[in-house]
């Protein structure tokens, strides 16, 4: 294992003993048995029900069906793109209020990062769509719910951007202080790119957690692909075998991105928090 790899087990707590490691694969083997029992029990019943009949999954077969959903889940990509682009600028700005120093302007960043962080951004959506149109304030359905996610994502990614600068050490401030550069340089030229650095990871797994906030692009009828699904299950009444499909389909983007946020901090060399049990070598 990489020396820059440290495990699960490691990072929360101490090595467990003989004992307990005996308990814990007793505890995990009842249970993969339950696990696998409930499996049997909800494939039997599907069976029973007809739902793994071959005329209920001929659809998939058709080229159109594929293609409808290859269209929704471009409009998830624009969404989730569109919206990570967005959230991360306004992450920068609202760290850039709460670290810099001026009272008023901490405050006011913090009650706004506080504000979208506790917000669901369902919420927000109901708000873009139900309540601006009756001030007149009219904008499309991609707008609609691109908007209101990265709003919702921004004020994590403000406390993500914060974490990293303060990771930053303090003498990078004051050497770059004593050779005569402002404070705003230095945060530009000298901690910022620092802290990017290390917040590279996290900022790209909280691309999954966009992704996840475009599933409800319903409520305003947006093309993606939880909508795209749903006028598949109307059109063929195959609500489980459509929600199966759609549901691996959402499984490997984000382990995707998962494992694109393990590569960039493997090549940022920083620290891996592993599911493995063992130890770093």
């Amino acid at each position: 294992m990489s020396a820059h790899t440290v495990s699960m087990r490691d990072a929360l707590y101490e090595a467990p003993g003989p004992k307990t490691r005996r308990r814990t694969r007793i505890i995990t083997g009842i249970s993969l048995v339950l696990v696998a029992i409930g499996v049997g029990l909800i494939v039997r019943q599907f069976y029973v029900t007809g739902q793994l009949d071959a005329k209920c999954w001929s659809f998939f077969l058709r080229q159109g069906t594929w293609r409808y959903l290859f269209n929704g889940f471009l409009g998830t990509m624009r969404v989730a793109a569109t919206a990570g682009v967005i959230s991360l600028v306004l992450g920068v700005v609202f760290m850039l209020g709460r670290t810099s120093g001026i009272k008023p302007l901490e405050v006011i960043s913090r009650v706004i990062i506080d504000f979208f962080r506790g917000v669901p951004s369902l919420l927000l959506i109901y708000f873009f769509y139900l309540a601006l149109p009756q001030y007149g304030l009219r904008i499309s359905a991609f707008w609609m719910i691109t908007l209101p996610v990265a709003l919702a994502a921004s004020g994590v990614l403000a406390e993500v951007f914060r974490a990293g600068v303060n990771a930053v050490p303090k003498g990078q401030t004051e050497a770059a202080l004593s050779i005569g550069l402002t404070p705003g340089k230095t945060m530009f030229k000298i901690i910022l790119p620092q802290a990017l650095r290390i917040v590279v990871p996290s900022l790209i797994s909280q691309l999954v957690v966009v992704v996840k906030d475009t599933t409800v692009a319903y409520v305003v009828s947006y093309p993606d692909l939880m909508q795209n699904a749903r006028v598949l299950i109307t059109n063929n009444d195959a609500l489980v075998q459509v929600y199966f499909v759609v549901a691996i389909l959402y499984i490997l983007v984000n382990y995707g991105i998962n494992q694109l946020s393990i590569y960039m901090a493997r090549r940022s060399g920083n620290p891996i928090i592993s599911r493995t049990t063992e130890n770093p070598t």
